[in-house]
């Protein structure tokens, strides 16, 4: 029978240490395709950063920007930014608390900001970033938001009024990210356009970022054993660690090959 696969990067596909595909794990994919069966990533990385990975990894099809992002047969379908009335309203608040603040309005490593606030409150992002520093811009007049970053410590979060507005991820102590945050739903867009049913789909994660993406009553969750507990308690199975070859074995025990 035919399954969806899914498969995080970071922990569950790559080796953290190395940040390269577990060479095991490479073989599994490739075992998966030829016994006919859908493969996919699912990132919660921007479309751009997560197209290198696709091809490096041979991917043809791939959910990324947190579920926002389509792409099939190696096209890019769609990649929805965020609830524009939402990210105003965090910027605005983020401006009279004298946060300060960073967007992604185009899918690049491009930021955009008014100051330099961000910078000196926190430092610079630990990651490739262009920033776009101009006392003239006015984030009112910006059509599309990918992403938000904000200057605000984990001790001050609780204290913002509109951080439940879109969804957010903490990856750095010093600021707060706002991303899409649906990898579920990138799930369910992917196979509506597969006109394939749920029940076959298939998802591998490790991490916290993961636990959108499993759910035991709609199909296979599969927690590689190095992932965290919260995980390993939502997982139909929890395989071995993933540098241990825990894609491979589980796929093997299956009998998905």
């Amino acid at each position: 029978m035919k399954k969806y696969f899914f498969f995080d990067i970071d922990g569950t596909l790559t080796d953290l240490k190395t940040h390269q595909i577990v060479p095991s794990a490479k073989v599994a994919l490739e075992k998966l395709k030829q016994a006919g069966h859908f493969v996919c990533l699912n990132t919660g990385r921007a479309h751009y950063k997560a197209e290198k990975t696709r091809k490096e990894f041979n991917f043809e099809n791939m959910v990324c920007n947190g579920g926002n992002g389509i792409v099939l047969d190696g096209i890019l379908k769609e990649n929805i930014p965020l609830d524009k009335q939402g990210a105003l309203k965090i910027i605005q608040e983020a401006k009279e608390k004298g946060i300060g603040y960073l967007v992604a309005i185009n899918d690049s490593q491009e930021v955009y900001g008014e100051n330099d606030l961000f910078i000196q409150q926190v430092g610079y992002r630990k990651e490739p970033t262009t920033y776009i520093l101009d006392r003239g811009f006015d984030y009112k007049q910006v059509e599309n938001f990918y992403k938000i970053y904000l200057a605000l410590g984990e001790k001050e979060e609780a204290s913002f009024q509109n951080k439940d507005q879109l969804g957010s991820l903490r990856f750095e102590k010093e600021y707060l990210m706002f991303q899409p945050d649906n990898k579920k739903g990138g799930i369910f867009k992917m196979m509506k356009i597969l006109q394939a049913p749920i029940q076959d789909v298939v998802v591998f994660g490790d991490d916290y970022n993961d636990l959108d993406m499993f759910d035991k009553d709609l199909w296979t969750g599969v927690a590689m054993g190095n992932a965290c507990d919260a995980l390993k308690e939502k997982a139909t199975y929890i395989t071995d660690q993933n540098v241990d070859d825990g894609i491979y074995n589980i796929c093997e025990k299956m009998g998905w090959f």
